[in-house]
Protein backbone atom coordinates (compact mmCIF):
# COMPACT_ATOMS: atom_id res chain seq x y z
CA UNK A 1 0.00 0.00 0.00
CA UNK A 2 0.93 3.66 -0.30
CA UNK A 3 2.61 5.56 2.52
CA UNK A 4 1.59 8.91 1.00
CA UNK A 5 -0.64 11.22 3.00
CA UNK A 6 -2.79 13.82 1.29
CA UNK A 7 -5.05 16.22 3.17
CA UNK A 8 -8.68 17.14 3.52
CA UNK A 9 -9.39 20.87 3.66
CA UNK A 10 -12.35 22.01 5.76
CA UNK A 11 -13.54 25.25 4.17
CA UNK A 12 -15.87 26.19 7.02
CA UNK A 13 -13.06 26.31 9.59
CA UNK A 14 -11.64 29.68 10.61
CA UNK A 15 -8.17 28.32 10.01
CA UNK A 16 -7.41 25.90 7.17
CA UNK A 17 -7.29 22.74 9.27
CA UNK A 18 -5.98 19.66 7.51
CA UNK A 19 -7.04 16.08 8.16
CA UNK A 20 -4.92 13.16 6.89
CA UNK A 21 -6.35 11.18 4.02
CA UNK A 22 -6.35 7.43 4.40
CA UNK A 23 -3.67 5.87 2.16
CA UNK A 24 -6.00 3.01 1.27
CA UNK A 25 -8.48 5.44 -0.25
CA UNK A 26 -6.10 6.76 -2.89
CA UNK A 27 -5.62 5.74 -6.48
CA UNK A 28 -2.20 4.46 -7.47
CA UNK A 29 -1.61 5.21 -11.15
CA UNK A 30 2.19 5.32 -10.81
CA UNK A 31 3.00 1.69 -10.05
CA UNK A 32 5.73 0.47 -12.40
CA UNK A 33 5.31 -2.98 -14.00
CA UNK A 34 7.76 -5.61 -12.80
CA UNK A 35 9.12 -6.03 -16.33
CA UNK A 36 10.26 -2.38 -16.41
CA UNK A 37 12.00 -2.27 -13.05
CA UNK A 38 15.47 -3.06 -14.36
CA UNK A 39 15.45 -0.45 -17.13
CA UNK A 40 13.15 2.42 -16.16
CA UNK A 41 14.89 5.21 -14.27
CA UNK A 42 13.44 6.52 -11.03
CA UNK A 43 13.98 10.28 -10.94
CA UNK A 44 13.64 12.48 -7.85
CA UNK A 45 13.71 16.27 -7.94
CA UNK A 46 13.19 19.09 -5.43
CA UNK A 47 13.12 22.86 -5.60
CA UNK A 48 11.93 25.86 -3.63
CA UNK A 49 9.64 28.74 -4.57
CA UNK A 50 8.89 31.80 -2.44
CA UNK A 51 5.37 32.80 -1.41
CA UNK A 52 4.61 36.33 -0.22
CA UNK A 53 3.36 35.95 3.36
CA UNK A 54 1.79 38.02 6.07
CA UNK A 55 4.46 39.43 8.41
CA UNK A 56 3.54 37.05 11.26
CA UNK A 57 3.84 34.03 8.91
CA UNK A 58 7.48 34.60 7.99
CA UNK A 59 10.19 32.33 9.35
CA UNK A 60 12.41 33.82 12.05
CA UNK A 61 15.41 34.83 9.95
CA UNK A 62 13.27 36.32 7.17
CA UNK A 63 11.10 38.23 9.64
CA UNK A 64 14.18 39.67 11.33
CA UNK A 65 15.57 40.78 7.95
CA UNK A 66 12.23 42.40 7.12
CA UNK A 67 12.08 44.18 10.49
CA UNK A 68 15.67 45.40 10.19
CA UNK A 69 15.28 46.63 6.61
CA UNK A 70 15.12 50.34 5.95
CA UNK A 71 14.04 52.01 2.73
CA UNK A 72 14.89 55.34 1.13
CA UNK A 73 11.25 56.13 0.42
CA UNK A 74 8.23 55.63 2.66
CA UNK A 75 5.68 54.75 0.03
CA UNK A 76 7.57 52.28 -2.16
CA UNK A 77 10.81 50.36 -2.60
CA UNK A 78 13.65 52.01 -4.50
CA UNK A 79 15.73 50.23 -7.13
CA UNK A 80 17.88 47.53 -5.50
CA UNK A 81 15.81 47.43 -2.28
CA UNK A 82 14.01 44.24 -1.35
CA UNK A 83 12.18 43.52 1.85
CA UNK A 84 11.99 39.99 3.22
CA UNK A 85 8.38 39.15 2.42
CA UNK A 86 8.54 35.55 1.23
CA UNK A 87 8.47 32.16 2.90
CA UNK A 88 9.95 29.33 0.89
CA UNK A 89 7.64 26.55 -0.25
CA UNK A 90 9.39 23.27 -0.98
CA UNK A 91 8.22 21.27 -4.00
CA UNK A 92 9.11 17.62 -4.62
CA UNK A 93 8.63 15.39 -7.66
CA UNK A 94 9.04 11.71 -8.48
CA UNK A 95 8.69 10.32 -11.98
CA UNK A 96 9.74 7.47 -14.25
CA UNK A 97 11.96 7.87 -17.31
CA UNK A 98 12.86 5.46 -20.09
CA UNK A 99 16.61 6.03 -20.75
CA UNK A 100 17.65 7.80 -23.96
CA UNK A 101 21.46 7.82 -24.41
CA UNK A 102 22.83 11.02 -25.95
CA UNK A 103 26.12 12.71 -26.79
CA UNK A 104 27.27 16.19 -25.72
CA UNK A 105 26.69 17.43 -29.28
CA UNK A 106 23.08 16.23 -29.03
CA UNK A 107 22.55 18.51 -26.04
CA UNK A 108 24.29 21.56 -27.53
CA UNK A 109 22.99 21.03 -31.06
CA UNK A 110 22.68 24.05 -33.30
CA UNK A 111 19.44 24.97 -35.04
CA UNK A 112 20.63 23.27 -38.23
CA UNK A 113 21.52 19.98 -36.53
CA UNK A 114 19.07 17.11 -36.31
CA UNK A 115 17.36 17.29 -32.91
CA UNK A 116 17.61 14.22 -30.66
CA UNK A 117 14.53 13.74 -28.53
CA UNK A 118 15.49 13.47 -24.86
CA UNK A 119 13.97 11.23 -22.17
CA UNK A 120 10.35 11.93 -21.25
CA UNK A 121 8.82 11.89 -17.78
CA UNK A 122 5.99 9.44 -17.05
CA UNK A 123 3.78 8.86 -13.99
CA UNK A 124 4.71 12.19 -12.41
CA UNK A 125 3.90 12.64 -8.71
CA UNK A 126 4.23 15.89 -6.77
CA UNK A 127 4.25 17.00 -3.15
CA UNK A 128 4.60 20.46 -1.61
CA UNK A 129 4.66 22.29 1.70
CA UNK A 130 5.21 25.82 2.96
CA UNK A 131 4.64 24.74 6.57
CA UNK A 132 7.51 22.26 6.56
CA UNK A 133 11.06 22.89 5.38
CA UNK A 134 13.06 20.85 2.85
CA UNK A 135 13.82 17.83 5.06
CA UNK A 136 10.23 16.51 5.53
CA UNK A 137 9.34 17.17 1.88
CA UNK A 138 12.40 15.29 0.67
CA UNK A 139 11.42 12.51 3.07
CA UNK A 140 8.01 12.36 1.34
CA UNK A 141 9.77 12.20 -2.03
CA UNK A 142 11.82 9.22 -0.88
CA UNK A 143 8.69 7.55 0.55
CA UNK A 144 7.00 7.73 -2.85
CA UNK A 145 10.15 6.53 -4.63
CA UNK A 146 10.44 3.56 -2.26
CA UNK A 147 6.78 2.74 -2.81
CA UNK A 148 7.58 2.41 -6.51
CA UNK A 149 10.81 0.51 -5.96
CA UNK A 150 10.70 -1.09 -2.49
CA UNK A 151 13.58 -3.46 -3.24
CA UNK A 152 15.81 -0.70 -4.67
CA UNK A 153 16.33 -2.56 -7.94
CA UNK A 154 16.12 0.45 -10.25
CA UNK A 155 18.56 3.28 -10.99
CA UNK A 156 17.77 6.31 -8.80
CA UNK A 157 18.72 9.79 -10.03
CA UNK A 158 18.18 13.05 -8.11
CA UNK A 159 18.05 16.27 -10.17
CA UNK A 160 18.74 19.52 -8.29
CA UNK A 161 19.72 23.12 -9.03
CA UNK A 162 22.79 23.09 -6.78
CA UNK A 163 21.19 24.15 -3.48
CA UNK A 164 23.52 22.80 -0.79
CA UNK A 165 20.80 22.21 1.81
CA UNK A 166 18.72 20.16 -0.62
CA UNK A 167 21.77 18.14 -1.64
CA UNK A 168 22.64 17.38 1.99
CA UNK A 169 19.04 16.35 2.77
CA UNK A 170 18.98 14.01 -0.25
CA UNK A 171 22.28 12.45 0.80
CA UNK A 172 21.01 12.03 4.36
CA UNK A 173 17.83 10.26 3.21
CA UNK A 174 19.80 8.00 0.86
CA UNK A 175 22.20 7.05 3.65
CA UNK A 176 19.38 6.45 6.13
CA UNK A 177 17.54 4.17 3.70
CA UNK A 178 20.69 2.55 2.27
CA UNK A 179 19.89 3.58 -1.29
CA UNK A 180 22.37 4.46 -4.01
CA UNK A 181 21.20 7.79 -5.45
CA UNK A 182 23.23 9.73 -8.03
CA UNK A 183 22.82 13.50 -7.70
CA UNK A 184 23.02 15.52 -10.91
CA UNK A 185 22.94 19.31 -11.11
CA UNK A 186 20.70 20.81 -13.77
CA UNK A 187 22.66 21.79 -16.90
CA UNK A 188 20.56 24.93 -17.40
CA UNK A 189 21.91 26.41 -14.16
CA UNK A 190 25.45 25.65 -15.31
CA UNK A 191 24.78 27.43 -18.61
CA UNK A 192 23.49 30.47 -16.72
CA UNK A 193 26.82 30.69 -14.88
CA UNK A 194 28.70 30.39 -18.17
CA UNK A 195 26.67 33.22 -19.67
CA UNK A 196 27.40 35.36 -16.62
CA UNK A 197 31.11 34.67 -17.08
CA UNK A 198 31.16 35.35 -20.81
CA UNK A 199 30.24 39.04 -20.40
CA UNK A 200 33.49 39.53 -18.52
CA UNK A 201 35.33 38.80 -21.78
CA UNK A 202 32.96 40.00 -24.53
CA UNK A 203 30.77 43.01 -25.16
CA UNK A 204 27.08 42.37 -24.84
CA UNK A 205 25.68 41.16 -28.15
CA UNK A 206 29.06 39.94 -29.46
CA UNK A 207 28.32 36.74 -31.46
CA UNK A 208 31.61 35.26 -30.24
CA UNK A 209 30.08 35.00 -26.77
CA UNK A 210 27.63 32.31 -27.89
CA UNK A 211 30.42 30.23 -29.43
CA UNK A 212 32.47 30.65 -26.25
CA UNK A 213 29.63 29.35 -24.08
CA UNK A 214 28.90 26.42 -26.41
CA UNK A 215 32.55 25.33 -26.53
CA UNK A 216 32.87 25.30 -22.75
CA UNK A 217 29.50 23.64 -22.28
CA UNK A 218 30.66 20.78 -24.52
CA UNK A 219 33.79 20.38 -22.38
CA UNK A 220 31.67 20.30 -19.20
CA UNK A 221 29.34 17.73 -20.76
CA UNK A 222 32.43 15.67 -21.52
CA UNK A 223 33.45 15.73 -17.84
CA UNK A 224 35.82 18.71 -17.87
CA UNK A 225 34.14 21.09 -15.40
CA UNK A 226 37.32 21.70 -13.40
CA UNK A 227 39.33 22.34 -16.58
CA UNK A 228 36.78 24.93 -17.70
CA UNK A 229 36.94 26.60 -14.28
CA UNK A 230 40.73 26.79 -14.44
CA UNK A 231 40.62 28.20 -17.98
CA UNK A 232 38.16 30.92 -16.99
CA UNK A 233 40.37 32.01 -14.09
CA UNK A 234 43.46 32.05 -16.31
CA UNK A 235 41.78 34.20 -18.95
CA UNK A 236 40.50 36.67 -16.37
CA UNK A 237 44.01 36.99 -14.95
CA UNK A 238 45.78 37.18 -18.33
CA UNK A 239 43.46 39.98 -19.44
CA UNK A 240 44.25 41.88 -16.25
CA UNK A 241 40.62 42.28 -15.22
CA UNK A 242 39.95 44.19 -12.03
CA UNK A 243 38.16 42.37 -9.20
CA UNK A 244 34.90 44.19 -9.98
CA UNK A 245 35.14 43.29 -13.68
CA UNK A 246 35.77 39.59 -13.15
CA UNK A 247 33.05 38.84 -10.60
CA UNK A 248 30.98 36.81 -13.06
CA UNK A 249 34.00 34.79 -14.19
CA UNK A 250 35.07 34.05 -10.62
CA UNK A 251 31.53 33.08 -9.61
CA UNK A 252 31.29 30.67 -12.55
CA UNK A 253 34.70 29.11 -11.85
CA UNK A 254 33.87 28.75 -8.17
CA UNK A 255 30.52 27.11 -8.96
CA UNK A 256 32.05 24.63 -11.41
CA UNK A 257 34.79 23.71 -8.93
CA UNK A 258 32.52 23.35 -5.90
CA UNK A 259 29.83 21.37 -7.77
CA UNK A 260 32.15 19.20 -9.90
CA UNK A 261 31.15 16.06 -7.99
CA UNK A 262 27.56 16.54 -9.21
CA UNK A 263 28.44 17.34 -12.83
CA UNK A 264 29.10 13.80 -14.02
CA UNK A 265 27.34 14.38 -17.33
CA UNK A 266 29.30 11.67 -19.23
CA UNK A 267 27.73 8.99 -17.00
CA UNK A 268 24.31 10.64 -17.21
CA UNK A 269 24.32 10.95 -21.01
CA UNK A 270 25.69 7.44 -21.57
CA UNK A 271 23.02 6.07 -19.23
CA UNK A 272 20.25 8.00 -20.91
CA UNK A 273 19.43 10.06 -17.81
CA UNK A 274 17.74 13.48 -17.87
CA UNK A 275 20.09 16.36 -17.00
CA UNK A 276 17.62 19.25 -16.72
CA UNK A 277 15.09 20.09 -14.02
CA UNK A 278 12.27 21.11 -16.32
CA UNK A 279 9.74 18.93 -14.49
CA UNK A 280 10.27 20.50 -11.07
CA UNK A 281 10.65 24.00 -12.54
CA UNK A 282 7.31 23.55 -14.29
CA UNK A 283 5.77 22.28 -11.05
CA UNK A 284 6.98 25.38 -9.20
CA UNK A 285 5.28 27.58 -11.77
CA UNK A 286 2.07 25.55 -11.86
CA UNK A 287 1.71 24.74 -8.16
CA UNK A 288 3.06 27.97 -6.66
CA UNK A 289 3.45 30.87 -9.07
CA UNK A 290 0.13 30.50 -10.91
CA UNK A 291 -1.80 30.27 -7.63
CA UNK A 292 0.04 32.56 -5.23
CA UNK A 293 1.60 35.36 -7.28
CA UNK A 294 -1.58 37.39 -7.30
CA UNK A 295 -1.02 41.14 -7.13
CA UNK A 296 -1.37 42.33 -3.55
CA UNK A 297 -1.90 38.85 -2.07
CA UNK A 298 -0.40 38.06 1.35
CA UNK A 299 -0.81 34.53 2.65
CA UNK A 300 -1.10 32.92 6.07
CA UNK A 301 0.74 29.66 6.65
CA UNK A 302 -2.49 27.65 7.03
CA UNK A 303 -4.12 29.16 3.95
CA UNK A 304 -1.05 28.72 1.77
CA UNK A 305 -0.54 25.14 2.96
CA UNK A 306 -4.16 24.21 2.21
CA UNK A 307 -4.01 25.62 -1.33
CA UNK A 308 -0.68 23.90 -1.97
CA UNK A 309 -2.16 20.55 -0.92
CA UNK A 310 -5.20 21.03 -3.13
CA UNK A 311 -3.06 21.95 -6.13
CA UNK A 312 -0.88 18.89 -5.61
CA UNK A 313 -3.85 16.53 -5.17
CA UNK A 314 -5.34 17.83 -8.41
CA UNK A 315 -2.03 17.61 -10.32
CA UNK A 316 -1.54 14.02 -9.16
CA UNK A 317 -4.95 12.99 -10.49
CA UNK A 318 -6.23 12.21 -6.99
CA UNK A 319 -8.92 14.86 -6.73
CA UNK A 320 -11.91 12.55 -7.30
CA UNK A 321 -10.67 10.13 -4.63
CA UNK A 322 -9.88 13.04 -2.33
CA UNK A 323 -13.32 14.58 -2.78
CA UNK A 324 -15.13 11.31 -2.02
CA UNK A 325 -13.06 10.97 1.12
CA UNK A 326 -13.67 14.62 2.00
CA UNK A 327 -17.46 14.17 1.76
CA UNK A 328 -17.29 10.98 3.82
CA UNK A 329 -15.31 12.71 6.57
CA UNK A 330 -17.58 15.75 6.57
CA UNK A 331 -20.65 13.52 6.83
CA UNK A 332 -19.03 11.69 9.72
CA UNK A 333 -18.07 14.93 11.50
CA UNK A 334 -21.33 16.79 10.98
CA UNK A 335 -23.81 13.90 11.32
CA UNK A 336 -22.66 10.43 12.35
CA UNK A 337 -20.37 11.54 15.20
CA UNK A 338 -23.36 13.24 16.87
CA UNK A 339 -25.28 9.98 17.30
CA UNK A 340 -24.67 7.04 19.63
CA UNK A 341 -22.30 4.46 18.19
CA UNK A 342 -21.98 6.61 15.03
CA UNK A 343 -25.29 5.24 13.76
CA UNK A 344 -27.77 7.67 12.25
CA UNK A 345 -31.37 6.58 13.15
CA UNK A 346 -33.62 5.71 10.27
CA UNK A 347 -36.52 8.01 9.57
CA UNK A 348 -39.81 6.80 11.02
Amino acid sequence: GSDRVDFVVRPECDRGSLAPMSPSSQSQPWSVPISEKDTTLLVLSVDGKGIVMRPEALRGATKKAADDASSKLKGRLSRGEKRGRKRMAEIGAVYDVTPVPRKPTDIMASRDDEQVKGPEANHKWLCASVLEDAAPVIGDVFDEAERRDPEHLRTWVALVDGNNHQIERIKAQALKRKINVTIIIDLIHVLEYLWTATWCFFDEGDPRAEAWVRTRALVILDGGARNVAAGIRRRASSEGLMASDRKGADACARYLTNKAAYLDYPTALAGGWPIATGIIEGACRHIVKDSFDVTGARWSVDGAEAILKLRVVRSNGDFDDYWRFHLFREHERVHRSRYANNVIPRAA
